[in-house]
């Protein structure tokens, strides 16, 4: 059992594992739920004593003090998703935003366009033949870990034994870091869903026929949908994220996995993000499998799932059918995620149904999220090339294959009620319809 020497030579405290960062490194941190909360602690306390350093990331739950305006010339995130916790650095000019495909993110890592010094990584309790779980977090961590000069891991005694293509072993790792800490939770429905968000929800129900594989986007729509699935029979799971409302389905025997075409009778995932019942329900769970993000997102692969079903999120659309999802006008909000990959890998599935979802309007009624154009700066994440359903509280608009007039008439009819009049106006001065 050489392994159990090499990981007692290689035991660390946070302290000491974060002085082997020197001044110009490229770190990669994990993120979701499975950033690594002590060593990000212990990086913030000596970043005075480090210059340039910048951390590559998307999505962090919770952290936010490594973000602070007083880590400036110490610590740069550089982030391809944008969430409230790094937001206002982005905007400030103190962190920077990479566009990129999630499926290509950790390309920029294998490929040596963004070459990691460190990646500060958080695994489970190696087994009896020395494999630490990448637990919660897979899709994004493998292949940076893999890349990193220096990995630097906390071993989480309450980190869940995930398996699939979640392992590395602990002769992979230079330093570790031992602790025992529970993992954030992070519940996709923690208020409940609103009126407006069981009707999308309802909507996007009717779409998705029997023997379907799922992906859901990260947010509260994509979890109401599956509150309205219990009528549906042998449904799958390959997606980049589920969440807690999995897992009723498949005790009520909804989601078998038994119909899909990939990894049958397998849950087929890159992260999670829930409560503590989900990290427990995953832990050493033969029904789950995670892997690399680069394989789960791959358009190529998604596609050859028969009857693929990706539910998405957006901003705003055109009267065109052009989604924006990742910035308000110029002002970056957040980033592409998987929606391109899942939206444009349904559309190639034989059978598949790649669905938009959008309340109607924003601020209280007062602003349409239809409009005759996207504001000016905004990113199109989802061209009107790709685009299939766009669904709202008002019904489903059916744009694939349709003419400017026919996509315009369908978006007017799922606006809410109180804009139509001035969405067909505009449509008609601009010569759609």
């Amino acid at each position: 059992m050489e392994w159990i020497n090499r990981y007692k030579s290689r035991v660390v405290t946070a302290e000491e594992a974060v002085k082997n960062i020197e001044d110009n490194f490229r770190l990669f941190m994990t993120g979701n739920v499975s950033v690594p909360l002590k060593l990000l602690a212990a990086l913030v306390d000596h970043a005075p004593n480090l210059k340039d350093v910048e951390i590559v990331q998307a999505l962090t739950i919770g952290a936010q003090d490594y973000a602070a305006p007083e880590m400036e010339g110490h610590l740069r995130i550089n982030t391809i998703f944008i969430d409230g916790n790094v937001r206002p650095a982005v905007h400030e000019g103190r962190a920077d935003f990479t566009p990129v495909l999630l499926s290509e993110f950790p390309l920029l890592f294998t490929r040596g366009l963004l070459p990691l010094d460190v990646a500060l990584i958080h695994v489970s309790p190696p087994d009896e033949h020395g494999f630490c779980s990448l637990g919660v977090e897979v899709g994004l961590t493998k292949s940076a870990a893999n890349a990193a000069r220096i990995v630097i891991a906390e071993v989480n005694q309450q980190m869940p034994r995930a398996l699939g293509d979640s392992f590395v072993h602990v002769s992979k790792l230079d330093y570790m870091v031992p602790v025992d800490y529970d993992l954030p939770e992070h519940a996709m429905s923690a208020v409940g869903p609103t009126e407006t968000t069981r009707q999308i929800a309802g909507y996007c129900a009717e779409l998705i026929p029997d023997e379907a594989t799922m992906q859901m986007g990260i947010g509260a729509i994509p979890d109401a949908v599956l509150k309205h699935l219990y009528d549906k029979k042998d449904l799958g799971i390959h997606t980049e994220l589920f969440s807690d409302g999995v897992i009723d389905l498949v005790n009520a025997g909804v989601i078998t996995n038994a119909k899909k075409t990939l990894h049958q009778g397998k849950i087929i995932a890159g992260f999670i993000i829930g409560t503590k019942k989900l990290y427990r329900w995953v832990h050493d769970n033969p029904l789950i499998e995670f892997h690399p993000t680069e394989y789960v997102n791959d358009p190529f692969v998604i596609a050859q799932n028969r009857r693929m079903v990706a539910i998405n999120s957006a901003i705003e659309v055109d009267l065109t059918g052009q989604i924006c999802a990742d910035s308000i006008g110029s002002k970056l909000y957040s980033g592409v995620g998987g929606q391109l990959d899942f939206i444009y890998g349904a559309a190639r599935s034989h059978e598949g149904v790649p669905i938009i979802t959008l309340p109607s309007t924003a601020k209280e009624d007062e602003i349409s999220r239809i409009m005759p154009m996207l504001k000016q700066g905004a990113g199109v994440v989802t061209s009107r090339n790709h685009v299939h359903y766009v669904i709202t509280e008002y019904g489903i608009a059916d744009l694939y294959g349709k003419t400017i007039r026919q996509r315009a008439q369908a978006l007017i009819n799922v606006a809410h009620p109180k804009f139509r009049d001035k969405l067909t106006a505009k449509a008609k001065e601009m010569n759609y319809i």
